[in-house]
Order: structure tokens, then C-alpha cells, then sequence
């Protein structure tokens, strides 16, 4: 009865942890803590959590309950669903790693401009002669310049 409670209290923790890691949008972290969290519970409903006997009594037991009880067939669902989350978040994070830029080809290491560079209008040519005007703006006229560049 021990054994029932602290697995399933640790599968809660778990799952705690990862809804928390969910919230702060971490979602392949919160898969994998959600992964190990429902280990102890698998492994509780299976019987393999608590080894209070010999091996081979407990084995068994073991290989009798799996032909029919139900609670065995949850437990190893519930691991074979933590092992597919873990091996599919492994996959998902070396995927989605960055190469090092050694690795990438020639024609990509030249800078590119962003998308808001680009879709900026490119500023006319500064006039060596331009006449400087005391319009009484004052301070403004650094705004006023910033504004002419953007093309507003």
C-alpha cells in the first residue's frame, strides 16, 4: 500500500512539473519530464516496483498476473508510452540542433539581410552641400532626421 502511494505520488510531482514546464512554453522539456513521470506508475502497476521476494518467485508471479490481469497490461502501456515520448523527444531535439557553422556550405555564410532591412526603403544619397536651416525645432530636428531616413 506504501509502495502504491509514493509511485503515484511521484507520477503527480511529475506531471506537476511538466505542466509548469508547459506553462512557460518549454513544451519538449515538459514531454520528457511528463516521459519519466510516468515511470513509477508503470512500473507500480506492473509489479516490478517492489521487490519484497526472490527473483525467481517474483518472476512468476510475475509472468502469471501478465496473462491476466489488466492492471500488468496498463503498466507496461504506460511504459512503452514513456519510452515512445522519450526516444521521440531525442529525436525531435537533435533534429531541430543547430549546425556549427564550419558545417554549413560556403554560400551560406555570407550575411543576409533581415526581413526588416529589406522591406526598408533604401535611404537617398546624403548631399555633401545640404543646407543646414535653424527652423526653431531645436531638439526635434534629430527626430525629423530619423523620420526622413525611414521615408516618413
Amino acid at each position: 500500500m506504501l509502495s502504491a502511494a509514493v509511485s503515484f505520488a511521484l507520477t503527480a510531482a511529475g506531471v506537476a512539473v511538466a505542466g509548469l514546464r508547459a506553462y512557460r512554453r518549454r513544451f519538449l522539456s515538459a514531454t520528457r519530464w511528463f516521459a519519466v513521470a510516468l515511470l513509477p506508475a508503470g512500473l507500480y502497476l506492473t509489479g516490478l516496483f517492489p521487490v519484497a521476494r526472490t527473483i525467481a518467485d517474483e518472476v512468476g508471479t510475475w509472468a502469471t498476473k501478465l496473462v491476466f490481469d489488466p492492471r500488468v497490461w496498463t503498466g507496461i502501456l504506460l511504459l512503452g508510452i514513456s519510452v515512445a515520448l522519450l526516444l521521440t523527444t531525442r529525436f525531435v531535439s537533435r533534429r531541430g540542433a543547430v549546425e556549427a557553422p564550419e558545417a554549413r556550405p560556403a554560400a551560406a555564410r555570407t550575411p543576409e539581410r533581415s526581413a526588416v532591412e529589406a522591406a526598408q526603403p533604401k535611404a537617398a544619397p546624403k548631399k555633401a552641400a545640404a543646407k543646414k536651416q535653424d527652423d526653431g525645432l531645436g531638439d526635434f530636428s534629430d527626430i525629423e532626421e530619423i523620420l526622413r531616413k525611414r521615408g516618413i
